[in-house]
């Protein structure tokens, strides 16, 4: 019975205590105002980063999707090095040619799909129109498989236009635009293009892609590697993508390095002279950087903050002087001390979780319209509103503390004197 009633009692006085702090910050609107504005302008500015940081995820995560969710990239190159001497140690590695590409095909037993890829820039012309820099990449019919696209009209490339070394190619998006302009996808298939002056037959169109890291995928044009090594050259590097289920991707790796090594004969002891790259290195790279990012956010939202907060206890220790009577008529009425206590720290918690609220709406209003004028995407996730609504309020609790112990430490006597 007791606990209840002390309950009761907390829960009565906090209710009381918000009423008086509402009625005193509606009493004074335009100095309730300027001292929540460093508080709204640190949690504007936090919230506003952090929207845009997150939408860049989410756009980023989408666009390394593409690369295929559950493929390996087995290459000469890694994707990411460190110097100019590691780039010359992967610059003198052997070339990946079929040697590896039928060892892989052939002993990868955790492998769904296998597909070599091999890629140049060059010129595609119909007649007098032409596309220059297009993506020319040499592959087979599983492709697709590792997470590349669609069709959109025609066919892909099959088994047999890699046996002979057909003069076939499936178009991308944009380049079929360009070479074929007012036509209909289907109206483009089986009419020729020039490849480098190679004539070839348009038996595909793939759907469009969109950018990804800033690479136009649409812009790109897909043939048979055999009759790209025998039109482009056969002294390529072949890149390997090789696609596995989730649960098989990392036994698939170890698999992978096993048969590369014994192909290429690389001796017991020494350093692999492949790599095999998977796109979480695309990611975990990108979260270094945004992480980075989100320290310079949080560091500046947390000076303004600290500089709101400070701005709050002055206030707070003024409304103190202020109210210094009617805290001695409320004590000797026999409000306690921590009656008091919780009085100012409820205003002081208020006025800096208005602050943290105005705060979040703008800088989503401001995430928004940055979204809208630049490519940069913005989201937020609830739990980041309520983050900055509640540390606002906590930085509320925190400088407010010393202005309420000094109200509540008043004597009595003394604050009834006060004039």
């Amino acid at each position: 019975m007791k606990r209840l009633a002390a309950m009761r009692r907390m829960f009565a006085e906090t209710l009381e205590g918000v009423q008086i702090a509402i009625g005193n910050l509606v009493g004074a609107r335009l100095r309730s105002a300027l001292t929540t504005l460093g508080i709204v302008i640190g949690v504007m500015t936090v919230i506003a980063i952090v929207a845009i940081i997150q939408g860049l995820n989410k756009s980023f995560e989408a666009q390394i999707a593409n690369l295929g969710a559950h493929t390996l990239y087995v290459s000469k190159w890694a994707w990411f090095t460190q110097g100019r001497d590691a780039w010359w140690e992967l610059r003198n590695r052997k070339d990946m040619g079929k040697k590896e590409l039928h060892a892989v095909e052939q002993q990868a037993t955790l492998a769904t799909v296998v597909a070599p890829q091999l890629f140049t820039r060059t010129d595609l012309k119909r007649g007098d129109l032409e596309t220059p820099n297009v993506q020319l990449i040499g592959t087979n019919a599983q492709y697709l498989a590792t997470g590349a696209g669609n069709v959109a009209a025609g066919r892909f490339l099959v088994d047999t236009d890699v046996d002979l070394s057909r003069s076939v190619v499936v178009l991308g998006s944009d380049v079929a635009d360009r070479l074929f302009p007012g036509f209909e996808k289907e109206q483009i298939l089986d009419r020729k293009v020039a490849v480098s002056g190679k004539v070839y037959q348009v038996v595909g169109v793939m759907e469009r892609r969109g950018q990804l890291l800033g690479m136009n995928m649409d812009a790109n044009a897909m043939v048979p590697y055999t009759a790209f090594m025998q039109d482009f050259g056969n002294r390529r590097s072949i890149n390997i993508a090789v696609t596995a289920k989730p649960e098989d991707l990392s036994g698939l790796e170890d698999q992978l390095v096993e048969i590369l090594r014994r192909v290429r004969q690389v001796p017991p002891g020494k350093k692999d002279d492949f790599s095999i790259n998977r796109q979480e290195q695309f990611i975990r790279t990108y979260q270094q950087l945004t992480g980075a990012l989100y320290s310079v956010a949080i560091g500046v939202g947390l000076i303004t903050l600290i500089v709101g907060g400070i701005g709050i206890m002055n206030i707070m220790l003024v409304s103190v002087t202020e109210r210094t009577r009617e805290i001695g008529v409320r004590r000797a009425l026999g409000a306690r001390r921590s009656t008091v206590l919780l009085q100012f720290l409820v205003e002081s918690a208020i006025v800096a979780a208005v602050g943290g609220a105005i705060g979040t709406a703008l800088g989503l209003g401001l995430a928004q319209i940055i979204a809208l004028a630049t490519p940069l995407a913005a989201t937020v996730s609830l739990s980041a509103v309520f983050l900055g609504i509640g540390f606002s309020a906590v930085v509320g609790l925190l400088f407010g503390s010393w202005p309420a112990w000094r109200a509540a430490h008043l004597d009595p006597v003394e604050a009834l004197r006060y004039e």
